[in-house]
């Protein structure tokens, strides 16, 4: 795999000083709250890292244009590695971000060389076939004061993609490969206190891991974490409430560390704190000696009565506060989020949260987002849950890799379960420790409920090593947490291989053969783990292969997948199967199925990359949630076709639905469960009008009518206020009306936008898959995006100062608009 017999040395090197673990994020100054299951620490200091970074493009395969790095004696001497990695390069011409960044959605598209991989990756030039933008290059300066000295110091990353090196003051302080694992590495040794220290990370994206768009760069946040000789390692607190007749015993596991060439003696404990803040449990100090250079643990179960249960309608989180003493000080005092609830898989009967069966309608999602790519901000991790439980969407598969912490954290404060899942299907050391990072990481989260170890290993997974692999996998897990199952996303209808040793088996489409294999192996818990893959482009109602669309109707599935209402009315009828996770939530880039160049985006998602909702979120909103739905489909602005058969539906819970034309009536259609309601009515422009009936009483209304042309842009952001932290983001919606005032379906006007104030803009989007338009402006100048069937979306962060946002839109024939965002400390 490596050129030079020397990568063998650093790969050694990078193993002996990284300390994986269950990293301790995110911190309080990532996120206003302490974040559920996460260690929050108040006695050691947490730098967040993410601004003031130098970054520049560097060669996979020309020393000369990687900036001098890689000559034949790098590896020789502690400091002999050349160009950025030195302290005292000169990289003022490089361009000033902030993290997270992802390259690869800067650059521009390509069709050439034709690869699969190109058009997995949504046609951007990163690959080992285009050298000159797989490689870059980031470096930060760090001030640590003298008081600091005598402290361990550790450097930790939530994600970068891909193969990094890591540098502080010109030493080499590890490597890390594996784009989605969390890693960290202890640098004390080679932090210079009371002087300025260099951070330079090469990252290397010439190889890929998935067959979807990955993004490159550190793309995740970075943190410098400062504690003394004596704390909690990451990772080093465990809490498993278990719920036991009306109350809990909440099982406790702390780590103490002692980096010291002297034994301490420390003290140890903790306080729950309930959701309305009541304490509600104490221990008294427990005493542990820790002898030097080691770790002892302490554990303690105090039982809780009548404890508060997270769920889905109510996700309550408790407070585990836990403090550190040595000589009577207190060194650390950490505060972890977790919450209590029971699950369980029954083979028979499906899935239980806390003692009530619960259908999980899930969907699978990749991380990227429009504008932004992989690297996305933590508001809009959050605002992507919403969208998906506005959806009726109760749980979440982090297909198929380790997800950023935020998703997490989103997931337990809104309610929303999740199937966990590693990237790589693997028995080596490096694959293990990967999958031991997530599981160290993410084991105090409620929402989990699900470890997954793979996906869709087809050579592998029905065969004797794909059995062995996923038993060695399984026990790496349950070492860490025996709380929960272990599963594997199996597109396949046999038992011999990974789903023998599996807890609950995960079927990847293949409702064929789900029945027999029930009745074959009635003792495993069965799931779809991946569903559907039916295909629709936003707004659009006919195929049409030249601008590579697809109509927003049920009628369109590849090969392998099923109809949005052939699944869902297949696995409503066995009520032993647990539920399913739909393939996808979003639309993401790359995988252009069943489409080729110029199509960049995949068409799986019922929301489009930006999160504008398909006309399917609203069919799977009428059967998932109980709220009284009732959605038309098409638009109705049809010019040129007058007196042509128009294909109109209705998604709905209602009953029955009326349809009119005009104020004519246009019959009556009776709505089965799972269903739809349909007909096909002659153009004529005016209102088309659906009213919506339960139990024979009148409940709903629901019209859309022809517009004229758009007169004006409206732009509507997410919330009226975010942080004035530089990382927040509000999220604008761009439309365009008419001059009555009514959205134009059609619209697909050039728009620009200007921010004033201490905002800026970080991207843009539209959700149309065949646009090649840009998503962000590194080099300047004007933002700018085309509607599709009207709607464009802008990214708006903060830039690290109250005050008010103004962005402004303009277009050619509309009358422009302005919003104004507050940026407000605290938010």
């Amino acid at each position: 795999m490596f050129k030079h017999t020397r990568w063998f040395w650093v790969s050694i090197l990078a193993l002996a000083v990284l300390r994986i673990g269950g990293l301790a994020a995110p911190a309080g100054d990532i996120v206003p709250k302490s974040a559920p299951g996460s260690p929050i620490s108040v006695g050691r200091d947490v730098v967040l890292l993410d601004a003031g970074w130098r970054f520049a493009l560097g060669h996979a395969s020309d020393r000369s244009r990687d900036w001098g790095f890689g000559g034949d004696m790098e590896y020789s001497k502690i400091k002999s590695w050349n160009g950025p990695a030195q302290p005292d390069f000169k990289d003022a011409a490089w361009r000033l971000l902030d993290l997270p960044h992802d390259w690869v959605v800067e650059l521009p598209f390509v069709d050439k060389p034709a690869s699969d991989e190109l058009e997995y990756h949504g046609f951007k030039p990163v690959g080992q076939a285009f050298p000159a933008s797989s490689v870059g290059w980031y470096r930060r300066h760090l001030a640590v004061p003298a008081v600091d000295e005598g402290r361990r110091f550790s450097l930790e990353f939530d994600g970068v993609f891909r193969d990094c090196l890591v540098w502080i003051n010109g030493v080499l302080v590890g490597r890390h490969e594996g784009g989605y694992a969390p890693f960290g590495f202890d640098v004390t040794d080679v932090v210079d206190c009371g002087r300025d220290n260099v951070i330079a990370v090469r990252v290397d994206a010439s190889r890929a891991e998935g067959w979807f768009y990955e993004g490159a760069g550190i793309y995740r946040h970075v943190r410098l974490i400062k504690t003394g000789p004596v704390h909690v390692p990451r990772g080093g607190i465990v809490v498993a409430p278990a719920v036991a007749g009306t109350g809990a015993d909440v099982a406790i596991r702390t780590s103490v560390t002692n980096d010291a060439g002297r034994p301490a003696a420390a003290a140890l404990e903790f306080r729950i704190v309930d959701p309305a803040g009541k304490t509600v449990a104490t221990s008294v100090d427990a005493s542990v000696a820790v002898g030097p250079w080691s770790t002892a643990e302490v554990r303690r179960a105090p039982r809780l009565s009548d404890p508060v249960l997270w769920s889905l309608e109510a996700p309550r989180l408790y407070r585990l506060i836990s403090t550190v003493r040595v000589d009577g000080r207190t060194v650390e005092e950490i505060t972890t989020r977790f919450g209590i609830r029971d699950i369980r898989f029954d083979p028979d009967k499906g899935f239980f949260l806390n003692g009530r069966r619960v259908q999980l309608n899930g969907v699978c999602c990749h991380q990227d987002h429009a504008g932004v790519g992989a690297a996305v901000p933590d508001s809009v991790q959050r605002w992507r849950i919403a969208r998906l439980k506005e959806m009726g969407v109760n749980a979440y598969r982090t297909s198929h890799n380790p997800p950023a912490p935020e998703i997490l954290d989103a997931c337990d404060e809104l309610g929303m379960l999740v199937m966990d899942e590693t990237r790589l299907f693997s028995s080596s050391e490096a694959s293990l420790e990967q999958l031991a990072a997530m599981v160290r990481r993410d084991r105090n989260h409620p929402s989990v409920i699900l470890w997954s170890i793979g996906n869709e290993e087809e050579d592998v997974q029905g065969t004797p090593l794909g059995r062995r692999v996923a038993e060695t996998m399984a026990r790496t897990v349950r070492a860490l947490d025996a709380t929960r199952p272990v599963t594997y996303a199996s597109n396949s209808g046999y038992y011999e291989g990974t789903n023998e040793v599996m807890d609950v088996r995960g079927f990847n489409y293949h409702m064929d053969a789900i029945d027999g294999y029930h009745k074959a192996h009635p003792k495993q818990p069965l799931y779809g783990s991946e569903i559907a893959s039916t295909l629709t482009t936003r707004g659009e109602y006919a195929r049409d292969d030249a601008r590579t669309y697809l109509p927003a109707y049920d009628k369109n599935k590849p090969a392998w997948g099923e109809f949005a209402e052939e699944w869902l009315t297949f696995y409503a009828a066995r009520p032993w199967l647990a539920g399913a996770f739909i393939w996808t939530g979003f639309d993401y880039r790359g995988e252009p199925t069943p489409f080729h160049w110029p199509c960049i985006s995949s068409h799986f998602g019922i929301l489009d990359t930006c999160g504008f909702a398909k006309d399917l979120f609203w069919y799977y909103k009428s059967w998932w949630t109980a709220d009284p739905v009732l959605h038309l489909l098409p638009h109705w602005n049809w010019k040129g076709k007058e007196g042509q058969p128009i294909e109109v539906w209705a998604f709905t819970n209602c009953d029955e639905v009326v349809l009119s034309l005009n104020g004519k009536a246009l019959g009556v259609r009776k709505v089965a469960p799972n269903g739809h309601a349909e007909w096909r009515v002659p153009y004529a422009p005016g209102r088309l009008e659906a009213v919506g009936f339960k139990g024979g009483k009148e409940i709903l209304r629901e019209a859309v009518e022809t517009t004229g042309p758009a007169a004006r842009i409206v732009l509507a952001a997410d919330r009226p206020a975010i942080g004035a932290d530089g990382r927040d983001v509000g999220i604008v919606a761009v439309s365009a009306v008419d001059a009555a005032g009514r959205p134009v379906p059609t619209a697909d006007a050039d728009i620009a936008f200007e921010v004033k104030g201490p905002g800026r803009i970080i991207g843009v989007g539209n959700g149309n898959p065949s646009s090649r338009e840009p998503d962000v402006f590194p080099a300047g100048g004007a933002a700018r995006r085309r509607l599709f069937n009207g709607f464009a979306q802008v990214l708006v962060r903060s830039a690290g100062g109250p005050g008010e946002i103004g962005l402004t839109a303009t277009a050619a024939g509309l009358a422009p608009a302005v919003l104004t965002l507050r940026a407000e400390v605290n938010k």
